[in-house]
């Protein structure tokens, strides 16, 4: 049977028109793509007015684990201190960096006095099963112990990431949920991969080319999971059987991409077990619109209601818990 898609938003489709055609991926064609995926972080960080900080902490193995600590140039206002964000980058689980759409925390940094930290999780195939969300939970679990030493407030700790960085940190939020900590204030999940399954109606609308296609997520899961027997809830965040008890969360999506409707069954499933989510569907778009294209209508009002959303949450969470 033929699957009809919903159409582009018009100026998204003119430009995604313009875009050359990336070959299928592969395992053969990942270290092509690879350097696309990330950008020179002088080239990331330019035009923003931040002190930057690398360290190397261990994660769960012992393993280096690299995170990036932004912290806008001005002082805040004395004695108090910020909140964080926690960024999870997008790729697919296969590619990216820290840098990798650094721009959309960077909004935050300069709206809000925030501090960022982006977290450098390996990747797979080179790593697998939980190896990625457990590196994303010890980068967490090291923001929140040295939150004095960082200036920030461990009671505004915001979790957030896009695509594969959206599911990482669901099932860093879940973990957490169920280790009794860190506190997490809020999550951004924007476009996130939450579903290894592969059988929502939108994962069969968008295959073949494409920004993010079915295939390409066959690929990308298949790279995490690789022999893993029984898929763990925090790697596949769609599978946990009890959303309760988690922080107020964001999750936004495209009503043209493949993830659009496991997105809105995790909003739902949230709602139904008690918890607080607000959930945007943006009419036309793609997946990761906003970060390919944020000059875009429809893409600045997706980064307005995300930052709006936030604005509420910082000013008092329990206004949106």
């Amino acid at each position: 049977m033929t699957t009809t898609r919903p159409s582009l938003d018009p100026e998204l489709g003119a430009l995604l028109a313009d875009m050359p055609e990336v070959p299928p991926l592969s395992a053969e064609t990942l270290p092509l793509i690879r350097p696309f995926a990330t950008v020179d972080a002088e080239v990331a960080l330019a035009g923003h007015d931040l002190n930057r900080r690398d360290v190397t902490v261990p994660s769960f193995d012992g393993a280096p684990l690299p995170l990036t600590v932004l912290t806008p140039a001005r002082d805040g206002e004395p004695g108090t201190a910020a909140p964080c964000i926690y960024w999870v980058h997008g790729g697919g689980m296969v590619m990216g960096d820290r840098f990798s759409q650094i721009d959309i925390p960077l909004d935050w940094l300069e709206s809000f006095g925030a501090t960022v930290v982006s977290v450098d999780y390996r990747l797979a195939p080179e790593a697998s099963g939980a190896t990625l969300v457990e590196d994303c939970y010890a980068g967490l679990g090291w923001v929140a112990s040295h939150a004095d030493e960082l200036g920030i407030d461990p009671a505004r700790i915001i979790v957030a990431g896009t695509s594969a960085g959206g599911g990482l940190a669901a099932g860093t939020t879940l973990l957490a949920r169920d280790r009794q900590g860190p506190a997490i204030a809020a999550q951004v999940l924007i476009c996130p991969m939450l579903d290894h399954r592969n059988t929502t109606e939108s994962s069969r609308q968008f295959t073949g080319p494409g920004v993010w296609s079915r295939e390409a997520n066959e690929f990308g899961w298949r790279s995490v999971l690789g022999d893993l027997g029984d898929v763990p809830g925090y790697v596949s965040p769609a599978l946990a059987e009890d959303l309760a008890g988690l922080p107020t969360t964001y999750v936004d999506a495209g009503s043209a991409e493949v993830f659009r409707d496991e997105n809105v069954a995790y909003a739902s499933r949230i709602w139904a077990a008690g918890g607080q989510a607000e959930l945007h569907v943006w009419a036309g778009g793609f997946h990761g619109f906003d970060a390919l294209f944020p000059q875009t209508q429809v893409s600045r009002a997706a980064r307005a209601a995300r930052s709006d959303w936030l604005a509420r949450v910082l000013r008092d969470p329990r206004r949106t818990s």
